[in-house]
């Protein structure tokens, strides 16, 4: 039977020395940080100081008209928010749920409504600088940080305007934001008087509830359908789905699909459907893409896959053997619409029947690049 070898304390004692020996240049190494790197320019710095605070200091100057606002928003911003603010089923609504009393009071009574359906971005925002910072960061969704200070006050300004808070005629600007900050619905309706943050400074002094007690009692349990649409009724009257209006959350079910069927399994048995074997030439097809990108259409459409609509190619599939693909996609282009794709709805774009009837022909030749 073999023994492990002993090693004794003369080999150790070295060895230890030794691995303490190679470890120290790279110890020391690490730690100096002198050589490495350099001091950010001030030009570096102010590319990413653009915060703004509540008091509105960081706000750049610049102007921009209610009227400038909503060519902008037809075009980069309806894509995503309705044409109306209203958004859809991705987006929350950003308009709608404020009245003129609240207004004046600043204070939104249907927060405190339960039966009211929703809660959209002008019921809640209190400070006019948090709805400036975030267009300005974020917005466009596809190409944040690409529209100018003077873009982001008119987008700001139709924005406020669509919620009736400001007039048709309103410039907003960096030295009439203060003022137009007090016609804010909810500016009155943010209070730190809970225990969110704790201390004198921020609140009442109360804790936060980090103890809370799991409730095991009254728990909801399974629904129960008691009322349906039969079979034979489902499509007596047309699709529900495509007779809705766009504006709102609700959404009629498509009754051209028996009730187990499912919506992605659809899509994907329509994807199999051969596309044409004509294809535009490259010229155009750049011309189309670039339109889809000027009109932010690639927003909500990839070019291989759903983003919040369905993939460039999915609908040239789609649409690859219909023989009026071209006209019937443009009118869908320019119209909008919901339930062929599920109920998230298009809102109409506002592009020319010329821009509409090329990207219609690139898709039903197959949305190539």
């Amino acid at each position: 039977m073999s023994r492990s070898p002993k090693f004794s304390a003369a080999f150790l004692i070295p060895a230890m020395a030794m691995a303490a020996l190679l470890a120290a240049p790279m110890v020391s190494a690490q730690s100096d940080y002198r050589s490495i790197g350099r001091a950010a320019t001030p030009q570096e710095v102010a590319a990413w100081n653009i915060d703004v605070r509540p008091d509105f200091k960081g706000l750049p100057q610049g102007a921009g008209s209610v009227s400038q606002g909503m060519d902008i928003w037809e075009s980069q911003c309806a894509s995503c928010h309705g044409v109306f603010g209203e958004s859809n089923q991705t987006f929350s609504p950003l308009v709608g749920g404020t009245t003129a009393q609240d207004i004046k009071s600043g204070q939104v009574a249907r927060l405190n409504d339960a039966a009211y359906p929703g809660r959209t971005t002008l019921m809640k925002v209190s400070n006019l600088s948090t709805l400036w910072d975030y267009i300005n960061r974020a917005m466009p969704w596809n190409a944040p940080k690409s529209l100018s200070t003077d873009d982001v006050y008119a987008v700001t300004a139709y924005l406020l305007n669509l919620g009736g808070i400001v007039p048709d005629n309103l410039v907003l600007s960096n030295t009439n934001i203060a003022e137009v900050q007090k016609l804010l619905p909810n500016r009155n309706g943010m209070t730190t008087d809970h225990g969110l943050w704790p201390g004198k400074l921020m609140g009442n002094g109360a804790k936060p509830d980090v103890k809370a007690v799991a409730c095991m009692k009254d728990c909801a349990v399974d629904p129960k359908v008691t009322s349906f649409l039969p079979d034979f009724a489902r499509n007596a009257h047309g699709n529900l789905a495509e007779q809705n209006r766009t504006v709102g959350a609700q959404r009629g079910v498509d009754t051209t699909q028996a009730p187990a069927a499912n919506a992605a399994q659809a899509r994907q048995m329509a994807s199999l459907v051969p596309a044409k074997a004509t294809v535009a030439a490259p010229s155009a097809n750049a011309a189309a893409v670039a339109l889809s990108q000027k009109h932010t259409c690639t927003a909500c459409h990839g070019m291989d896959n759903k983003i919040v609509g369905p993939g460039f190619k999915e609908v040239a599939k789609k649409y690859a053997e219909r023989p009026d693909a071209v006209g019937y996609l443009a009118s869908k282009i320019r119209a909008g619409g919901s339930g062929l794709w599920g109920s998230i709805p298009m809102p109409a774009q506002g592009l020319s029947d010329a821009d509409a009837q090329t990207i219609a022909k690139w898709l039903a030749a197959g949305a190539n690049k």
